[in-house]
């Protein structure tokens, strides 16, 4: 049996979730973790259909602390979770998977490409 593709509320709900849960976790981020000369955003978060799992990008900047980053990141999971329960009215917090957003880097290697074509 196929699914069906999301459409209108549900489409629009899931992204309501998904911003709400980027800018709480955000915001967790910065009040919570203390690793200092290190800048980490909450790029984007999604999450799965039946809201069990939400991927959420960061970008952590400068690059070599990322493995520091990400090991803080989940290690506080279950806290943010917590967190989450308490500050949103979802019944439920998805299962959080933390990544690196390289979106940023992989565009600075196609700008790097272009501009030794040009020479």
């Amino acid at each position: 049996m196929k699914k069906k593709p999301k459409t209108g509320v549900a489409k629009k709900k899931g992204g309501q979730i998904n911003e709400l849960l980027r800018a709480e976790l955000a915001h967790l981020i910065k009040e919570r973790l203390e690793l200092p000369d290190v800048l980490i955003t909450v790029a984007q978060v999604s999450c799965s259909e039946d809201l069990n799992h939400a991927k959420v990008l960061v970008s952590i900047l400068p690059e070599k602390f990322t493995g520091t980053a990400l090991e803080q990141l989940r290690k506080h999971t279950s806290e943010f979770a917590k967190a989450l329960l308490k500050k949103t009215r979802l019944r439920h917090i998805p299962r959080l998977n933390w990544q690196v957003d390289d979106t940023e880097i992989k565009a600075a290697q196609i700008d790097e490409v272009f501009k030794q074509l040009r020479n």
